[in-house]
């Protein structure tokens, strides 16, 4: 895939789709075109199980007719295709209801600039590398240690691919992006006892990975430590959340400030705006132009400009997560959030994994969630959970089958520490997250 000659081609028929709606009487128009390809390859006890390409294109168009609003996508970008999805989506406009909060965004709010944030970077790998490679990774993960008795493969993916948005407003912009991934799952068995896990590396620059036999070796130690694991009495404790699953409670709180579920009065932080939600120490932001950044972006999926911004800073909330159709319904300006939050991050503070244990002495230490168990309106959680127990410090003994529970509010507000063992490998980037104490049942 040329993208010095794909982008030119998708911005054109952009351009066609938005002359076309216009002559066929919207009032205002918005397009979106993506188009990608990729190569994904599994391998399982030593054999290829499977070879994936894939190669994906699509728009998708939304007419406005005053407030009048519909949409129609297809697969096929071809002139006669353009012709028909926009007529599709003009005809449906006729049998939908005026809706006052719908349009296109502020003129003034769209992006202006559009700064290289490194997000571009092709893999050159062929199949017989990548299948190479996943071999490697199994078999570093299926030597490491005797007890690792299955495994349900490991796999090396890349994808490319751009997308190119554009409206009546006279705002068009297309980019190229990249992800790369490298993962490992597999099984291990002492007397009757049978565990699995995973590991996982991704990036948008296949150099930004983390080796074969890292992510083998990471995989299979995670699957060993889990063996022969116990339940636990239903007591109270503190509780650390792993880094790689801390994520899930940042998740939570941007669903609670998100705009659709504040209009809808579905948020147990509804009217927290300028309150504390958090410890004084505790920062959240939001960095979309972070280079190499898994969320960066410098627009959002209506064209507004993203900018870098605290959502909460001193633990007070500063600001909702809103699109423009969520910002009119609340009567406040859109956030550039339309699509979600970008590199959503809270800071850190000194003290690393070990740091995070020692701080907390005794309790549990959560390493996989299963189940929502989460009431957005009143921010009950119960979820349940494995991982480890703690005392003075130090890991004793996997446990499992256990749920833990709590409250969203009094879980944010009692964070002891979060630390410095960052996981990068998605949107959201948190170290582990220490909690003061929480519910858990168990036998």
């Amino acid at each position: 895939m040329d993208n010095k000659q794909v982008v030119p081609r998708l911005e054109n028929i952009v351009n066609d789709i938005l002359q076309e709606a216009s002559q066929q009487g919207a009032s205002a128009v918005e397009a979106g075109l993506s188009s990608g390809s990729g190569l994904s390859v599994t391998a399982r006890l030593g054999d290829v199980e499977t070879i994936e390409h894939n190669c994906d294109q699509s728009m998708a168009v939304t007419v406005y007719f005053g407030k009048k609003k519909a949409s129609a996508s297809s697969t096929d970008l071809s002139p006669g295709s353009v012709r028909e999805t926009v007529r599709a989506a003009c005809s449906i406009a006729q049998y939908a209801s005026e809706d006052e909060y719908a349009g296109l965004p502020e003129e003034s709010l769209l992006a202006t600039e559009f700064p290289d944030l490194d997000i571009f970077h092709p893999w050159s790998i062929d199949v017989e590398q990548a299948i190479e490679l996943a071999l490697e990774c199994e078999d570093a993960a299926r030597s490491f240690h005797p007890d690792i008795s299955n495994s349900e493969g490991a796999s090396v993916d890349t994808y490319q691919g751009i997308r190119v948005l554009g409206n009546s407003l006279g705002f068009i912009n297309g980019y190229s992006s990249t992800r790369h991934s490298l993962s490992c799952s597999v099984l291990g068995q002492r007397d009757e006892s049978m565990q699995r896990d995973y590991w996982y590396s991704v990036a948008r620059c296949s150099e930004d990975l983390e080796s074969a036999q890292t992510v083998g070796e990471k995989a299979a130690a995670r699957t060993i430590r889990r063996l022969q694991a116990r339940s636990l009495s239903s007591r109270q404790c503190p509780v650390v959340y792993a880094a790689d699953v801390a994520g899930s409670l940042l998740g939570t709180f941007v669903s609670a400030i998100s705009g659709g579920n504040l209009y809808r009065k579905s948020s147990f932080l509804l009217d927290a705006l300028d309150k504390q939600v958090f410890p004084k120490f505790v920062r959240i932001l939001e960095q979309p132009y972070l280079l190499r950044g898994l969320g960066s972006a410098a627009y959002d999926i209506e064209g507004v400009q993203t900018r870098n911004r605290d959502l909460v800073s001193e633990g007070v909330l500063r600001s909702y997560v809103l699109s423009c159709y969520s910002a009119r319904k609340l009567g406040l300006q859109t956030t550039g959030n339309a699509g979600g939050v970008r590199n959503l991050t809270i800071d850190s503070g000194e003290d690393d994994f070990k740091g995070i244990l020692e701080k907390m002495d005794t309790g549990l230490l959560v390493t996989e969630m299963m189940g929502q168990g989460i009431n957005m309106v009143t921010g009950d959680y119960s979820r349940g959970a494995a991982g480890f127990w703690v005392e003075k410090g130090e890991i004793q003994y996997p446990v499992e089958e256990i749920t833990i529970a709590g409250n969203m509010k009094d879980m944010f507000n009692n964070i002891v520490a979060v630390g410095n063992d960052v996981d990068y490998r998605g949107n959201i980037r948190t170290g582990s997250i220490l909690i003061e104490e929480m519910a858990i049942a168990g036998e």
